[in-house]
């Protein structure tokens, strides 16, 4: 969906989006530049399994799948998932597969990961506490926790289109979640800027953090 477009007619779902998602260049650009913040923080190893929550179209994972043992690509829309399994198929890939998220999204399976990553989806969910327990739960002792949202926001990155729970974080709440939830070590920077327009087409920037953690 292209920028003039998204003045127009907004999608009101995620399934609805996913066959076009791929085609706004910046989603592409965040993804890459979220990938590259990933890279620099964490410790990427060949024997890692990864669990991917809100995966969308795959686009983290399919940038991070050269470096790591497997990736699960965990989404609660099946429209996402579909558009993620065309291209491992097309690629012939051994070592990404899909994980079908309920209603209650929160809740993950009982699979071990050396690595959680979540990118842009912190901010559609409304209980976070109840979330980070769950990925320290699901985390391998010593397993890092790398999340990827927007910083302390307006409220109109999202206008009013696919709504959103939350008008961004900040990013020293964040961490202190992080640690009530019991990880340490965490640490945030900057993973990106990002250049969208709003409902009024009015073009404005938004930076996205990137905070890891360990269990």
């Amino acid at each position: 969906m292209s920028d003039s477009e998204s003045k127009e007619q907004k999608p009101s779902n995620f399934n609805e989006a996913a066959t076009s998602w791929d085609e706004e260049p910046r989603r592409v650009r965040l993804a890459a530049e979220v990938s590259e913040a990933v890279k620099r923080e964490v410790s990427l190893r060949a024997d890692m399994d990864v669990l991917d929550y809100g995966c969308g179209t795959g686009l983290v994972s399919l940038f991070l799948q050269p470096l790591v043992k497997s990736i699960t690509g965990a989404d609660t829309s099946d429209g996402m998932l579909e558009i993620l399994r065309a291209k491992v198929a097309a690629q012939r890939l051994t070592n990404v597969q899909t994980l079908h998220l309920g209603t209650e999204r929160e809740s993950l399976p009982a699979e071990r990961f050396d690595l959680v990553i979540s990118s842009m989806t912190l901010h559609h969910i409304e209980d976070l506490e109840k979330l980070l327990r769950e990925f320290r739960r699901v985390l391998r002792p010593g397993g890092v926790l790398a999340l990827a949202d927007l910083d302390s926001e307006d409220g109109s990155f999202h206008g009013h289109g696919l709504s959103a729970a939350h008008a961004g974080f900040d990013r020293e709440r964040m961490r202190g979640m992080l640690v009530e939830a019991g990880f340490a070590d965490t640490r945030a920077v900057t993973a990106a800027m990002l250049e969208k327009p709003d409902v009024q087409g009015i073009v404005r920037t938004y930076s996205v953090f990137l905070i890891t953690a360990r269990k």
